[in-house]
């Protein structure tokens, strides 16, 4: 990805479709539209996944809590793109198993027929079917569970992913098709023609300031948690559509699972949820929680009583109780739920909505990773009718995103770049000190983070060290520690001096703080 031609563009050309917003689903919408053969172009305010689609538990699923609440058209839909995903993404979703404990015989019946129906609603699915396993394999594939009382357990298999990573997949693969895409790009408002009808955006680029009017027959707002406010520019007047939950997680040391070969959930807790404890990148991430929250923040943190509720629920299935000192980071992100009339965030819809505005903004909202792909037809589809653009379907669900046509790699840390990974490694080339460690806790090298500047886009030491490599979510501290050589890295490859490199390090100190664990939490 280039990102001074695609500004050049952005400033120089007319599009057929212009996307707000640079997360899973404005990503899906600028691949699904640039793969019609629409002239595509997409900006986001910060960068590509900062908000919630870098902040998720990791899962492609059908969700079996939606199951338990009837929700069968979501999670069969769900179900299909899981498959879907895990075709067209090979390196960056994979199948992971599940083991739901039970410690009374009624609830392996129960849990086993739920999951059954979980296995029917997958259909065609190559992911492996349910079974009832008994106490001692339950504790093979989970070590750490606690026996006292164990009757067996029945485990199940869903998808599990990178969510930053794959949203950088997305935006490589939309550059591919042709779309003009670039981060640190705020929409600041809206132009419009002799009838009123949206025509574009008026636009702020982050780094210099300069002001550039983006043209485009129809605009698409796929802006998460703050779609509202785009809406606003749009209508000040309009009602909100949304309300916000904040969904938490803490990530442990790898060995808390004692050696894992399954992840662990958790079908009971105090608020009617389930938990994961998702062995994830050689750590354990366990989560999360549904709190209201009233108003849409960019960088949302985890509650004391939400990490107390975290630790006290998973702890209860554990053997070896964890503590907070055990705690690495905590991260959080912000759920768009469409508004309704239930009594809590957690009962709220997973589904989505999209809204056309009088003047034709067309707002997609609402969903989740899984459903993505979905999402971002359906928007493309209105602002095809809205533009009254040249109808062609969408190609999305046998297009392979990019990375995807090579054999997974071994290593963890380059399995994520798929067809890259050779690539990734090649930057060593040229000066072996590359190919070291950034920290001995974290696997991620200089290699890395020159990569994600010279390809991805990456544009400051958060960009690295949260979305390019997922240092930030794995250990807080260790990736502080990276903070002062990554900030080196980039600016020699950016042309930038030693004044931006005392910024970033302490805007990187700011953003850690609050992602550090165990007494440093504040």
């Amino acid at each position: 990805m280039n990102r001074a031609r695609s500004l050049a563009r952005l400033a120089d050309e007319t599009f057929d479709v212009l996307i707000v917003g640079g997360g899973a689903t404005g990503l899906g919408a600028a691949v699904d539209a640039a793969a019609r053969g629409y002239r595509t172009a997409l900006i986001e305010a910060e960068d590509f996944a900062s908000g919630t689609s870098s902040r998720s538990t990791k899962l492609i699923h059908g969700g079996v809590r939606y199951l338990q609440r009837g929700n069968i058209g979501l999670v069969r839909e769900a179900l299909h793109e899981r498959t879907v995903l895990r075709r067209n993404a090979p390196h960056l979703v994979s199948d992971i198993a599940f083991v739901v404990p039970a410690y009374h015989p009624l609830e392996l019946a129960y849990y086993g027929a739920g999951l059954a129906a979980y296995d029917l609603l997958a259909d065609a699915s190559d992911f492996p079917r349910s079974r009832v396993v008994g106490s001692v394999r339950a504790r093979t594939l989970v070590p750490e569970l606690s026996q006292v009382g164990l009757r067996g357990a029945v485990v199940y298999h869903d998808g599990q992913f990178d969510d930053a990573r794959l949203a950088i997949a997305l935006a490589r693969t939309a550059t591919a098709q042709g779309a003009a895409v670039a981060n640190y790009v705020r929409a600041a408002g809206f132009t419009y023609d002799t009838n009123g009808h949206i025509s574009g955006a008026l636009a702020v680029e982050h780094e210099s300031g300069a002001q550039l009017t983006v043209r485009a027959r129809a605009t698409i707002n796929a802006c998460g948690p703050f779609a509202d406010a785009v809406r606003a520019l749009d209508e000040p007047a309009a009602p909100p559509l949304l309300a916000h939950s904040r969904g938490s997680h803490i990530v442990v040391r790898g060995d808390a699972l004692r050696a894992a070969t399954a992840a662990l959930l958790v079908p009971k807790t105090a608020d009617g949820r389930v938990l994961f404890a998702i062995p994830w990148h050689e750590h354990v991430l366990i989560g999360t929680t549904d709190i209201p929250v009233l108003e849409p923040g960019h960088n949302p943190h985890p509650s004391e009583d939400e990490i107390a509720y975290i630790l006290a629920t998973v702890n209860s299935y554990l053997a070896t109780p964890l503590v907070r000192r055990d705690i690495l980071a905590v991260f959080a992100g912000l759920r768009p739920l469409i508004s309704g009339s239930a009594t809590t965030t957690a009962k709220l819809s997973r589904e989505h909505i999209v809204e056309v505005s009088r003047s034709g903004l067309v707002t997609i909202t609402g969903g989740k990773w899984t459903t993505y792909r979905i999402m971002a037809r359906d928007a493309v589809d209105a602002a095809a009718r809205t533009a009254r653009l040249i109808p062609a379907p969408s190609q999305t669900e046998y297009l392979p995103l990019h990375g995807a046509l090579a054999p997974v790699a071994a290593d963890e840390t380059l399995r994520v770049y798929g067809s890259d990974a050779a690539a990734v490694s090649e930057v060593t080339a040229g000066d072996a000190s590359l190919g070291t460690r950034l920290d001995s806790r974290l696997p991620y090298t200089g290699a890395h983070v020159v990569y994600g500047v010279r390809a991805e886009m990456a544009r400051t030491v958060e960009d690295v060290l949260a979305r390019r490599t997922r240092a930030l979510f794995l250990d807080a501290e260790a990736a502080r520690a990276c903070a002062p050589r990554a900030a080196s890295l980039i600016a020699a490859e950016l042309g930038l001096d030693h004044g931006w490199i005392e910024a970033q390090l302490a805007a990187f100190d700011r953003v850690t703080a609050p992602r550090r664990g165990s007494d440093r939490f504040v």
